[in-house]
């Protein structure tokens, strides 16, 4: 039973750890859904110049992004000439591999590609909680694994952190936005070495 009131404690300090820790300062809810509008056309192929580099292995080329439908993307990475190196498939919470170069087709890394892009490219999800910090405006969402905290510079989403316990473990960061374009992402990995830049082409 002492075990058991010491867990619970455990799991209430540790919950409120994050927001405490980077001191976001509790707001109403007023905002039910996250909107994220970067990849949420069905009439632009988002192009950007990309580089991966994985444990000290660099792979460059071109990242193409394509809304299909309501939920339903295509992504592509080709090198510069039009070679595959991957082509990924995302409907609703099914993930396809149309394609992966051998040298990329490790389970461990599937799995962290397929979750870095899912993030990047969905949106509409359901607000749990909203903070306060500094002149952004935070929206926390909740899954089973992660927990999302998406921070907002007036309308443009400008950083979103995958918390797992209460750990940011994966930053998102969007800068020099245009048109509901991010012409520049970086997601950086601060567990593994896992590192992706993009910037945009045209656009």
């Amino acid at each position: 039973m002492r075990f058991l009131i010491i867990s619970f404690c455990f799991v209430l300090v540790s919950c409120g750890s994050y927001s405490k820790k980077y001191e976001l300062q509790s707001e109403p809810v007023v905002t039910k859904s996250i909107e994220n509008k970067y990849f949420d056309s069905k009439v632009t192929d988002y192009v950007y110049k990309s580089n991966i580099t994985v444990y000290g292995n660099n792979f460059g080329g071109l990242l193409i992004v394509k809304k299909l439908a309501e939920n339903n993307h295509r992504m592509a990475f080709t090198t510069e000439f039009g070679n595959k190196i991957f082509d990924f498939s995302f409907v609703d919470d099914d993930f396809k591999i149309n394609f992966i170069l051998e040298d990329l087709n490790k389970k461990m890394l599937i799995n962290i590609l397929q979750e870095d892009f899912s993030t990047l490219i969905k949106s509409n999800l359901p607000v749990t909680a909203a903070f306060k910090k500094d002149n952004f405006n935070v929206l926390k969402s909740e899954s089973t694994k992660t927990d999302l905290y998406y921070y907002f510079l007036n309308s443009d989403l400008s950083k979103i952190e995958k918390v797992k316990h209460q750990k940011a473990k994966t930053i998102f960061l969007f800068s020099e936005i245009k048109n509901n374009i991010a012409q520049q992402i970086e997601i950086v990995h601060q567990s593994i070495k896992l590192h992706i830049k993009l910037n945009a082409l045209n656009q």
